[in-house]
């Protein structure tokens, strides 16, 4: 059985002073996502129950302004960014940034 194998995007930039994050992929297809979805969103054990997967942050909880301030990548395959509200521990994959099966 052959591994499925996730793209790794060529850049990310934090666009319109961090409100928006913009990966550009191998293929050319280029994703945009607002800091706001994806900060409500996190993936973390702060943000999700371990136990449950039940989200314990709602969305009514994030600033409606906050904005990525920076990131680091984790080896091929996620994204982990500074958010101006002082959140860090959400790793995102880069399968869902990409948003298909790839």
């Amino acid at each position: 059985m052959a591994l499925k194998r996730i793209p790794v995007p060529t850049r990310i930039d934090l666009a319109d002073e961090g409100k928006r994050v913009v990966l550009s992929w191998p293929d050319g297809r280029v994703t945009d996502h607002a800091a706001f979805e994806l900060r409500a969103e996190c993936p973390c054990a702060v943000c999700v129950d371990e136990l449950t997967g039940k989200r314990t942050l709602s969305r009514e909880q994030v600033d409606r302004g906050v904005r990525a301030l920076d990131y680091g990548r984790i080896g091929r395959y996620a994204v982990q960014f500074r958010w101006s509200d002082g959140h860090t521990t959400g790793i995102y994959a880069y399968e869902r940034l990409r948003g298909d099966s790839a």
